[in-house]
């Protein structure tokens, strides 16, 4: 795929006209977004560029991080604080995901969503207020591991490192996770199952492969 250079701020721009395009493939009066990618390519950054786009369009939105549906750290840590195999399919709550997030917005739901669930540090529950998200509301979800689950999403942007990058924007403390995002890469393959592919190996200059891939 060709892929073209582009600031963050008019990708953002771009990504949030596609979502007011957008209708929900379930018929929800909500809108559920993806961004996904490893914590070094920053997805979280982008989830709020779009939602601050979409607010100002008058949109209501919930930007919410994975990162805030870990499992207890019993949990994380049976096999070891250190074991990629773990952290691929172990750490992250998909059930309370389902739960919490996207069955609340299925066509009949109530809107009210859980913007998370689990501290990490202090390993209890966070007790954080739902939000109510009106209808025509969007979810933003970001962070890693988002996509083969088969969460209903309505749009997918994958931000994509390169086996080198995503080793050097890694902190060192954390690069023990990188086998698993290899075995992502196998298993799932994001850069095509995502609805949009954006290249984030530099930081300053993105370049992505548009709109029309779906």
């Amino acid at each position: 795929m060709r892929l073209e250079a582009i600031t963050w701020e008019r990708m953002a721009e771009q990504l949030a006209e596609r979502v007011l395009r957008t209708r929900a493939q379930d018929g929800s009066p909500w809108l559920r977004v993806g961004v996904d990618g490893a914590p070094a390519a920053r997805p979280g950054e982008l989830a709020e560029r779009i939602g601050g786009v979409l607010r100002l369009r008058g949109r209501g939105v919930a930007v919410v991080g994975a990162g805030g549906f870990l499992r207890p750290a019993s949990l994380r840590y049976e096999y070891g604080r250190e074991d990629p195999d773990t952290y691929y399919s172990g750490w992250f709550d998909t059930g309370a995901l389902w739960r919490e997030i996207f069955g609340p917005l299925e066509a009949e739901g109530t809107g009210r969503v859980l913007p998370d669930l689990w501290d990490p540090v202090t390993d209890r529950a966070t007790r954080s207020a739902p939000v109510q998200l009106p209808p025509d509301g969007v979810l933003l979800l970001h962070g890693p591991f988002l996509l083969g689950h088969w969460f209903p999403f309505d749009l997918t942007v994958h931000l994509r490192l390169s086996a080198g990058a995503l080793e050097r924007r890694t902190e060192e403390d954390e690069r023990w996770t990188l086998p698993a995002y290899g075995r992502y890469e196998e298993e799932v393959g994001p850069a095509d199952a995502a609805d949009v592919l954006v290249r984030a190996d530099d930081p300053r200059h993105p370049a992505w492969g548009g709109l029309g891939r779906h």
